[in-house]
């Protein structure tokens, strides 16, 4: 046996030789690339990348069979240091020094859209998430008439952000002045787009938006900003920064006497650790949820449900769960699910069975070509959730308005701060 195996590598070898193909030293081995922050003021997107990673090793140890041939699974992980000159580095040496098959990557435009660009360029199959999709798809200039070949998306879009926040607003009484926080990257640029972003909507359902303007990720004054929403009487305040900017501008907010009856920010507001960092200035925050334990949704590769993955991370990573976790596991549903359908591990192969995919993940249904504004976007369920001190932890996320997404369960209502 051992023989006919020897002779049949020999041969392929002598056969790639012929047609100047190169033979990959191990051809039974298939490697996935993940690109993510596990490093910089953006590591909170990749807190539960490690564990996850762990989780999908073991899931594959068995291997998987692609195109009627068992192959190895390698992960191999990079940090993006959220730097975006970073991460697109790292993945391009995924692609051209560890060839791998597929790319993964998450976490803000910064991090997915320079790896998008370089498998595009490479013409490697990728998979991102955990960018609203404008900032992802026209952050790249994507053309909506052609898409892109080779790079595929699954989150929601500013539009639905934009439901989320504003059904929250609209569930208790303020005078409708909204004070905006954009800063000048991916996110605040396409959040405060006057087009794409915030202020054409927020003008059409009779809120007024104050906009000082755009600012640089780690500024440390945010008096101008204050000033202004002061001068305008803002009741709101909203906006998408890192959590390091949230905690300086509220504090700031604090020692200056500005006190909105609603806080509503997106990115910053996400983690745990950066509610808790917070201290009493985090209870009563508003922010997206994407994902959570109360999701209705289960893993295709795992069986486990939302609520099951967040129990065995919690025990398995001794943290509080947190919202990436569910994505980090979907793009490697989806990873796994591809590799399976595909006709080989060539890239192509990939990348026709990637476009293909249709499947019910843990943080709901991904599919590609079908009811997404663009052939490479799939669109995931987004809620609105409020922090409050917690039982179990220090704090604790509440979803307190599914009207965009009613199959969510809430646990409770908006309040104000």
């Amino acid at each position: 046996m051992n023989l006919t195996r020897r002779q049949l590598i020999q041969g392929g070898a002598a056969l790639a030789a012929a047609s100047g193909t190169p033979l990959l030293w191990a051809a039974d081995t298939i490697k996935i690339g993940y690109v993510s922050p596990q490093t910089g003021p953006l590591a909170p997107f990749g807190e539960a990348d490690k564990w996850v990673i762990d989780q999908m090793k073991a899931a594959f140890k068995g291997g998987l069979v692609i195109g009627g041939k068992k192959h190895d699974v390698q992960i191999i992980l990079k940090d993006s240091q959220s730097n975006p000159n970073r991460a697109g580095e790292v993945a391009n040496d995924l692609i051209l020094k560890d060839k791998v098959a597929l790319v993964l990557t998450a976490g803000t435009p910064e991090t997915a859209n320079p790896v998008s660009d370089a498998c595009e360029l490479n013409e490697v199959p990728c998979v991102s998430s955990v960018v609203p999709w404008q900032p992802w798809f026209f952050g790249r200039k994507g053309d909506p008439a052609k898409g892109f070949n080779w790079t595929y998306h699954f989150f929601w879009g500013l539009e639905d952000v934009i439901a989320n926040f504003t059904n929250g607003w609209n569930s208790v009484t303020t005078n409708k002045q909204v004070g905006g926080l954009f800063p000048n990257d991916g996110d605040g640029n396409a959040w405060g787009d006057k087009e794409l972003g915030f202020p054409k909507p927020l003008t059409q359902m009779g809120f007024t938006l104050s906009d000082p303007g755009r600012f640089q990720n780690g500024t440390q004054d945010f008096s101008a900003q204050i000033a202004a929403f002061k001068k305008a009487n803002c009741e709101i305040v909203t906006g998408v920064v890192i959590p390091p900017d949230a905690k300086t501008f509220l504090t700031q907010a604090r020692q200056q006497g500005f006190k909105p009856k609603v806080i509503t920010l997106g990115k910053a507001l996400l983690f745990p650790g950066a509610i808790e960092a917070l201290g009493e200035l985090g209870d009563g925050l508003t922010t997206e949820v994407w994902w959570s334990p109360s999701h209705p949704f289960t893993s295709s590769l795992t069986k486990q449900s939302a609520k099951a993955l967040a129990e065995a991370y919690e025990s398995g990573a001794k943290k509080q769960w947190t919202q990436p976790i569910g994505f980090a596991h979907a793009l490697f549903e989806i990873a796994a699910d591809a590799l399976k359908r595909a006709k080989s591990s060539a890239a192509k192969d990939v990348r026709d069975a990637v476009a293909a995919t249709n499947l019910g993940t843990v943080v709901g249904p991904v599919k590609w070509g079908g009811p997404g504004p663009f052939k490479n976007v799939s669109k995931t369920p987004l809620v609105l959730g409020q922090w409050s001190k917690g039982k179990k932890y220090k704090v604790e996320l509440t979803i307190v308005d599914n009207q965009a997404a009613p199959n969510i369960p809430t646990g409770g209502t908006l309040k104000l701060i």
